[in-house]
């Protein structure tokens, strides 16, 4: 019969203390990483803002220039096998006799419709800026035209300027002066869609610069009083320097939009007569839909040509903003 011996108590204590010491601690689970609970709110918030921006901004500019550089007719619009033509379609858009008047016209009607839309605007916030009786519902009137629908805005402009039966020519007619085909005269009708633009704008010039001038400080108006300062002195020197990075965002807006603009021009004159008010906006479009053999290549291309002008000013706007900064 086999016979077990065992070590005495006291040893025996030893190495089982011993042996709990000395044997290592059991290897901790690999812990995983995972976003912490801010990271996915943020990716959650990111993702509809990227996904919108992806479909109907990137896409469409993609789509564009993809149209631009290939040769597209209705069929190849729809089987999507259009050969690949390079830079031709701009070749054929700068050698088009309509592309000089429309490059003019576009710079007119832009360049003019920036500084009036700027100009009444500012004189408007000013005047609001004089606390009086009144003074919120006039500046709420002053909305009407920004809220309307363009379709409306336009269509109430072209009844107006009607050479026939127009208002205007109605009150020119009771003080004397001849009637003036606004609408179809070629000397006259890029000055009419110019005001109805300029009308239009003028709200959103009136409640930016408005805004601006809410957070100059009414002391330093009150200390260059105190000065001796006069009104202009006080604008020219204070208020004027003050808005200036609100004026720059206000410019830049209304530059981006007023080179887009289609809706006025389009249901006024529809570019015309004989292309005396044809901008790059109409002409994009009367090259890819206007015609019953569309070129949409062309028009593609015409297209982000105003792209380009909109994306150097924005980018010249950036700099100068950051040179102000670091200054």
């Amino acid at each position: 019969m086999k016979q077990t011996t065992h070590p005495p108590d006291g040893l025996s204590a030893h190495v089982r203390s011993g042996a709990a010491t000395t044997a290592p601690p059991p290897a901790p689970a690999r812990a995983r990483r995972r976003p912490t609970s801010p990271q996915w709110a943020a990716w959650a918030f990111l993702a509809p803002v990227t996904l919108y921006l992806v479909l109907f901004y990137a896409y469409p500019l993609y789509r564009n220039l993809d149209l631009s550089l290939r040769n597209y007719t209705v069929r190849s619009f729809v089987q999507g096998n259009a050969p690949f033509t390079g830079i031709e379609n701009y070749r054929t858009v700068f050698d088009d006799p309509t592309f000089a008047p429309a490059l003019l016209h576009t710079a007119l009607f832009t360049a003019v419709c920036l500084v009036f839309q700027y100009a009444i605007g500012l004189a408007l916030a000013v005047f609001f800026t004089q606390h009086f009786r009144l003074s919120a519902t006039l500046r709420a009137l002053f909305l009407v035209p920004w809220l309307l629908p363009l379709i409306v805005s336009a269509s109430t402009w072209s009844w107006m300027l009607n050479s026939d039966s127009g208002i205007v020519n109605a009150a020119l007619h009771a003080l004397g002066i001849a009637p003036v085909n606004w609408l179809t005269s070629p000397s006259w009708s890029l000055t009419s869609v110019i005001i109805a633009n300029i009308w239009i704008g003028v709200p959103f010039n009136l409640v930016v610069l408005h805004s601006g001038l809410q957070s100059i400080p009414a002391s330093l108006h009150e200390a260059a009083a105190l000065d001796g300062a006069g009104a202009w002195q006080r604008f020219w020197r204070i208020t004027f320097p003050l808005l200036r990075p609100v004026s720059a965002i206000t410019l830049l807006l209304g530059l981006i939009y007023t080179l887009k603009v289609f809706d006025i021009i389009w249901i006024m004159t529809k570019g015309g007569p004989a292309d005396s008010s044809t901008t790059f906006a109409t002409w994009s479009y009367q090259l890819g839909f206007g015609n019953l053999l569309p070129a949409f290549g062309p028009g593609a291309a015409v297209g982000n040509l105003l792209v380009v002008a909109a994306m150097v000013f924005g980018l010249i706007y950036v700099k100068v903003q950051r040179k102000q900064a670091l200054s």
